[in-house]
């Protein structure tokens, strides 16, 4: 939340196209989607049972997969948007 609290204002304030501005705003918002998702499957699971079961975790494991591949979109997206202009 930190993190697209000052991702955001930055990518409305850059100097860049309107297309460019909405891919590193919305790659941002993607992340936190996902990460809204991934915290709905934990809840979802965890109410069902506390106990370990392998498909229990393998549903957790993907929402954190989901996560981390949402964060190398949105990672791989400023640094090639606005990496050289923040250099």
């Amino acid at each position: 939340m930190t993190l697209a609290a000052v991702l955001l204002p930055v990518a409305a304030l850059l100097p860049i196209e309107p297309v460019a501005r909405l891919a590193l705003a919305g790659s941002v918002l993607l992340v936190l989607i996902v990460e809204l998702l991934n915290s709905g499957i934990e809840a979802a699971v965890d109410r069902i049972s506390l106990e370990s079961h392998r498909l229990a975790g393998r549903a957790k494991d993907y929402g954190s997969a989901a996560v981390l591949l949402a964060l190398a979109l949105c990672a791989t997206t400023w640094l090639t948007l606005a990496g050289p202009l923040l250099l």
